[in-house]
């Protein structure tokens, strides 16, 4: 069998790849909805899962759901934390404006540095971690599929049973 040279190794990869977008992509779509949001349409509601002065606004999917795929956006105070905590599923973050810090163990030590815009951050299940701001406010995103859920390190520190 004769070996392929570089230009055709090339040109194969990119048909194989354009066939699995299409044939992919079709798929994909035929599962989802058009959404599109601006900014100044986001619905931003309090959060009881949350400290006092937190908000968040959903984006696409029910964080209830079982399997569904969802993208919120949390709006914090400046100088606010978020105490300790895990959640049941893994999810990604992209800070979208102000500083957030993100701190991992099940003790607050703000050791780290606040993240500017664009920051990227990603974390396993049941993972324990803080948030936090400090003089401004911080918006994050947060990507996961569902049910989602919150759980405290420190009983004491969850909202929901104030």
């Amino acid at each position: 069998m004769k070996s392929m040279n570089r230009r055709s190794t090339l040109a194969f990869g990119i048909t194989v790849a354009a066939v699995l977008t299409v044939c992919g992509g079709s798929a994909f779509a035929d599962d989802m909805d058009v959404t599109l949001l601006t900014p100044d349409k986001l619905v931003w509601k309090d959060n009881p899962n949350l400290p006092k002065g937190a908000q968040t606004a959903i984006l696409v999917g029910d964080p209830a759901k079982a399997g569904d795929v969802v993208v919120l956006r949390a709006k914090f105070p400046a100088n606010y934390q978020v105490p300790p905590h895990t959640h049941p599923y893994a999810e990604t973050i992209t800070v979208i404006s102000g500083s957030v810090g993100f701190g991992v163990g099940e003790r607050v030590e703000k050791n780290g540095d606040l993240l500017k815009p664009g920051t990227f951050y990603a974390q396993p299940a049941n993972h324990a971690h803080y948030v936090w701001t400090a003089g401004e406010e911080g918006i994050i995103e947060v990507h996961f599929v569902g049910p989602g859920g919150i759980n405290y390190i420190n009983p004491a520190d969850d909202p929901r049973k104030k």
